[in-house]
């Protein structure tokens, strides 16, 4: 954020507001500036819709235009098929080892036959002894098996993880690249057009909130041993005709450092070498404009 400023700006606005009027005596005068936000460019491609005019108001969160987004979204689609193809490649471990366990449910099935025939002396304890090697056999396979599809899955459930990443990273970078309001307030200056060439960083406007505006003014050491941040102050503006319209102002920022005063500068003891800067904050009523010239009139204890 920046403010608006200019030193040129400054030194005139300190130029006593009440020499020719002198209908109030004032304390410290300045101009009106206001907190500015410059929206740089969050994507690169062509401007397809900016559709803002200087001085129009505008909410925050509300898209204003946006870049070409055409082969993010290109690239979007093919990252899909990827996914689909390499996801489908996943196997179905139940399946796919189903004939071993049907195998091994059935030589089960025969060793509990054969354990009865022995008992009954109707068969060969080798025979028992084949049957349960030939299940640990199954078993060991059915286990290897189980071990070498699970790895597959886990490569490609990550293969499939980077690819979701990758589609996710273009989603950012279509949502980038609709250009949207960071704040509620007026668009100060427009520094695009439809058509033209946006990069990463480049300005696209420039908005600030005029429903607070604030008054930044100079102050002798002397008036600053009174001031402190929260006091309640009256502000005045230049209005028409050499009339001020007075507002109600609350001292926000204090400057933790004093500056020679300029030549331009007039203030209430002309002997002043150093003044320190001051922001007092007015509610804006519409009338106040960013540079104008305002006075302010410190409240007494």
């Amino acid at each position: 954020m920046n403010r608006i400023t200019s030193s040129a700006i400054i030194c005139t606005a300190l130029i006593l507001l009440t020499a020719c009027g002198g209908k109030h005596k004032w304390d410290a005068t300045g101009v009106f500036e206001a907190t500015e936000v410059v929206v740089s460019a969050e994507a690169n491609g062509r401007i397809t819709g900016f559709n803002i005019h200087e001085g129009e108001t505008v909410t925050e969160g509300e898209a204003l235009g946006v870049i070409d987004t055409t082969l993010l979204y290109l690239q979007k689609r093919q990252l899909e098929a990827s996914l689909y193809g390499t996801l489908s490649n996943t196997q179905d471990i139940a399946k796919q080892i189903a004939s071993l366990q049907e195998q091994i449910t059935w030589q089960k099935g025969e060793l509990a036959r054969f354990s009865k025939l022995y008992k009954e002396n109707a068969a060969n304890r080798k025979d028992i002894e084949d049957i349960e090697n030939n299940i640990k056999v199954l078993e060991k396979e059915r286990a290897a098996r189980i071990s070498s599809l699970g790895n597959n899955n886990k490569s490609i459930s990550k293969q499939g993880e980077a690819i979701e990443n990758n589609i996710k990273l273009l989603d950012e970078q279509i949502k980038r690249a609709v250009i949207t309001s960071p704040v509620s307030g007026t668009i100060l200056t427009k520094y695009a057009e439809p058509g033209e060439f946006a990069s990463t960083g480049r300005p696209l406007f420039s908005i600030a909130d005029l429903k607070d505006i604030y008054l930044r003014a100079y102050i002798t050491a002397d008036q600053l041993s009174r001031l402190k941040i929260g006091d309640k102050v009256k502000v005045f503006s230049d209005y028409e005709n050499d009339e001020y319209k007075e507002y109600e102002g609350i001292i926000s920022w204090i400057s933790g450092k004093s500056e020679f005063t300029p030549k331009t500068i007039q203030t209430r003891n002309e002997r002043a070498n150093l003044v320190y800067a001051v922001k007092i904050r007015v509610k804006n009523d519409g009338l106040i404009k960013i540079g104008m010239y305002g006075e302010a009139v410190f409240l007494e204890k």
